[in-house]
């Protein structure tokens, strides 16, 4: 019996201008995971493509998105209410962004507006003790650089999570339950061209929450630790399932 496919849950679309010269959300986590998996389906709740049986699949990873948690729109806490039957069938379970907002909430926890309004740019990111126990991030150095997007938070996490990692400005930057599943604020799919444009697409808003365009930008860099990410939960994905 072959490896069942890997699940991608797609919660939304990148700006037209970079689903048009890069791709989408989809695509970019695909990159991430490299060759790994032959097998991907990709299905997106706010399409109206229903979610099937987590045990069909053996992994999950939901995507980012422009939409909002807090407006809690119908294939959003429909995929909220997918959520805990994931992780109590023991697939190994990825949240970015929106998706581990949506964890968050979906298993206790609370979203709310980001409290500096929006973390946007390369941020550094400092492990918690948890994280060397932790088998997707127990490898990692202390510190590492990734790219951050967002103006929604996790500003309480669910009662039985672990906290693994926070930065300057974001407290809750990745969470784990259990063992095999996992909430990252950060956007490991991201490159530092597409950090960059999202800096470009979202300036005025930057600019009306006190922060400096060209500052961020500058601070844009690759992120080789942040990218491994993804190609970690692809090794955890496949030694469970071999």
């Amino acid at each position: 019996m072959g490896m069942k496919p890997l699940l991608i849950i797609k919660t939304g679309e990148t700006t037209p201008y970079l689903s048009k010269q890069r791709g989408d959300f989809d695509e970019w986590v695909m990159d991430g995971l490299g060759s790994a998996f032959i097998d991907i389906t990709v299905l997106a709740p706010y399409k109206g493509d229903r979610l099937p049986a987590p045990e069909n699949f053996s992994g999950v990873i939901i995507t980012g998105s422009h939409a909002m948690v807090t407006d809690r729109e119908d294939w959003s806490e429909r995929t909220a209410e997918w959520i805990p039957n994931v992780i109590a069938s023991g697939i190994p379970l990825l949240g970015i962004c929106y998706g581990h907002q949506l964890m968050a909430r979906a298993l206790g926890g609370r979203v709310d507006a980001s409290p500096i309004g929006i973390e946007i740019g390369t941020v550094e990111l400092s492990f918690q003790p948890a994280a060397a126990e932790d088998s997707l991030f127990q490898h990692f150095p202390e510190r590492i650089k990734v790219h951050a997007s967002h103006t929604q938070s996790v500003t309480q996490l669910p009662p039985d999570a672990s906290l693994l990692a926070s930065s300057s400005n974001e407290p809750h930057h990745a969470f784990s339950i259990g063992a095999s599943a996992w909430g990252i604020q950060f956007h490991p799919e991201f490159d530092a061209d597409i950090m960059n444009t999202y800096i470009d697409e979202y300036d005025e808003l930057i600019q009306s929450k006190g922060q400096d365009v060209e500052a961020l930008k500058q601070k844009t860099e690759d992120t080789p630790h942040s990218r491994f990410v993804l190609k970690r939960f692809a090794e955890i994905v496949l030694a469970q399932g071999s």
